[in-house]
């Protein structure tokens, strides 16, 4: 036993020897009799676990433990470190880390995982050099955080792999499965492939986490590929691995593979639960069926604000911009607090449809609801300012963009340049594009967009020196292409390209449907060709374009009442557009086109976008 003296306060007696409830009723008014406490490990861990959920009282008890000198017991600051880490306060928890005497590697290693929990993959990164640097020797679980720290700091990666391989640990199934990571994320998918096929166990968590990987690192048709050879080897899949592989499906827009997947999950007795469904609307709508993503939202039993915003975003995205709204209106009434992705799709809406005022409306709601959680993000600055620009209101966009709160970035100037091509405003564009090129200098579409503006006012010169500046710098053009999926591959057309082996069957289609087209009233729209040829020759570079390769395949080998899907990785110009509306009445024929901005549905000669895009 021992008095306690001075150098304890009240706080720290009290606490000591109450409950955190019994805490807050101290009567502080008086001078308390002396205390005798008998301090023991038992006793500080007694209130460690009865304070876990309150840091300030851990930080009191962590000065006690200083004082009394009883903080030579690791385990005492080992609770205190845990329970810091779980309130997400890892500097603190750092600051216990750095007083421990000799910490075992057990504890480095949670405080790298907890760096790695909370994504400052610098610092954790920092805590494994210092590891190094103390002769500390780490354990595949060390790896395993490493590895994930690493797989965000490509200069750091293979110089720790090399470690892992160093320590023999590289074969340990879950420090191989996190290099594996680590390469996808490297853009190095031979390699992962190899380390992946070269593992001593493939488990299903090691397939999710491949297949996972490379769906977030976009190689969305390597992941459908790792889905199915996944199955050939016998390896069920589970709830995890179908919501990575519905995500992928959309990312491509393969409803065909989606549709698949959906009876693969049922024929292995997944259950459905909100994030598999989830999984399974925003598939739908990413691949531009609405009626089946409305059919699946309407029987869904629970709902959560990813249903109800992935809805309203799909919707919009589809040129269903009314329904989109009324989907938010009714999310709403049922009692749904909307958040950012919320809005970000009731933005869009507005902006597909040229809604200004409702635009501005919602975006007013949202800067005055004084709710963190839907506080305009840059992405939905970035929107209004593609609704006013795709308007016709360019000074207003301009102008608005020079009082925004934070700093524009390039999607923000990028959707204004984009409304100045759109409206031919070459002065306000070639300013735009100036400061475009200084904040990203490699992105060769601002280059390509300015081009194209300076070739649709036939200022040929200054098209010459945009090139010339693109080639001066090493800056290149992401080539056109079309997509299409058939027999569960993806058929990939680049524009007068004639490397598909039915290349001679297309092109011959396509000759039939240009006739076709031409007699009930289609015209080539020379406009669209950006180079200083004539006529003729312009036609011919038009009538070649990949959303047409990709129709014509399409038409010979779909069956008659299948709709066409096409995948488009840039806007789709003007001409194909009016193609597609003049096919569409030509030949009875649905065709769906997604490009990089929204879905164009054609039927019957007319456009779901009302030539507003």
């Amino acid at each position: 036993m021992m008095q306690v003296g001075r150098r304890h306060s009240k706080l720290c007696l009290a606490l000591s020897l109450n409950p955190i409830s019994q805490f807050s009723s101290l009567d502080q008014t008086r001078k308390p009799e002396p205390i005798r406490l008998t301090i023991t490990k038992q006793a500080f861990t007694a209130q460690l676990q009865s304070c876990s959920s309150h840091p300030n009282q851990l930080k009191q008890i962590h000065a006690l433990i200083l004082t009394t000198g009883i903080s030579i017991k690791n385990s005492l600051l080992t609770h205190l470190i845990t329970a810091f880490i779980i309130l997400g306060d890892v500097s603190y928890a750092r600051k216990v880390f750095d007083e421990m005497h000799k910490p075992r590697v057990f504890l480095w290693n949670t405080i790298i995982k907890a760096y790695v929990k909370y994504q400052d993959f610098m610092e954790a990164a920092a805590v494994y050099r210092r590891m190094q640097r103390l002769g500390v020797r780490p354990d595949e679980f060390t790896y395993t955080f490493v590895v994930k720290a690493c797989a965000q700091l490509p200069w750091a990666g293979w110089a720790v792999a090399a470690h892992a391989v160093k320590y023999g640990l590289e074969f340990v199934v879950e420090v191989r499965t996190e290099l594996v990571i680590m390469c996808v994320k490297y853009g190095e998918l031979g390699l992962a492939d190899f380390l992946f096929g070269t593992m001593v166990e493939r488990d299903l968590v090691a397939w999710n986490a491949f297949v996972a990987a490379c769906v977030q690192s976009g190689h969305a048709a390597k992941a459908l590929d790792l889905f199915r050879r996944m199955r050939v080897a016998g390896v069920e899949p589970d709830a995890v691995t179908v919501v990575s592989a519905f995500s992928a499906c959309g990312q491509l827009g393969c409803l065909e593979t989606g549709e698949e997947i959906d009876g693969v999950m049922r024929q292995c007795g997944i259950v459905c639960n909100v994030i598999v469904d989830n999984a399974r609307l925003d598939m739908y709508v990413k691949c531009g069926s609405v009626d089946m993503a409305v059919a699946l939202f309407e029987d869904m039993h629970q709902r959560s604000v990813i249903s109800w915003s992935t809805m309203v975003l799909g919707y919009a995205i589809n040129g269903e911009s009314r329904k989109a709204l009324d989907m938010f209106s009714r999310m709403q009434k049922r009692g749904v607090a909307p958040n950012h992705v919320t809005y970000l799709g009731v933005l869009s809406a507005c902006s597909h449809a040229g809604l200004v005022n409702e635009g501005k409306a919602y975006f007013r709601r949202m800067v005055q609801s004084g709710d963190k959680n839907i506080q305009p993000k840059i992405e939905h600055y970035a929107c209004l300012v593609d609704l006013l620009g795709r308007s016709g209101y360019l000074e207003e966009a301009y102008n608005f963009i020079r009082s925004m709160p934070i700093e524009p970035d390039t999607g923000v100037w990028g959707a204004l340049l984009g409304a100045c091509a759109i409206h031919q405003n070459v002065e306000l564009g070639q300013h735009v594009a100036d400061l475009l090129f200084e904040l990203a200098p490699a992105n060769g579409s601002y280059h390509v967009l300015m081009s194209n503006m300076y070739a649709a006012a036939e200022r040929w010169d200054c098209v010459d020196k945009v090139r010339l500046k693109m080639r001066k710098g090493g800056v290149k053009k992401v080539a056109a292409y079309s997509s299409v999926e058939f027999n569960a591959k993806i058929h990939i057309f680049y524009g007068g390209n004639r490397l598909h082996p039915e290349s001679s069957e297309i092109y011959e289609k396509l000759e039939d449907l240009l006739r076709q087209v031409k007699n009930i009233g289609y015209t080539p729209n020379t406009t669209s060709v950006f180079h200083d040829v004539g006529t003729e020759e312009k036609e011919a570079t038009l009538s070649h374009h990949s959303e047409k390769l990709a129709i014509a395949f399409s038409l010979l080998n779909l069956q008659p009442e299948c709709a066409i899907r096409v995948v488009k990785n840039l806007r789709i110009c003007d001409d194909c557009h009016s193609f597609c509306k003049f096919v569409s009445e030509a030949t009875k024929r649905v065709i769906i086109m997604r490009d990089k901005i929204r879905f164009h549905h054609f039927r019957n000669g007319e456009c779901s976008c009302n030539d507003f895009w």
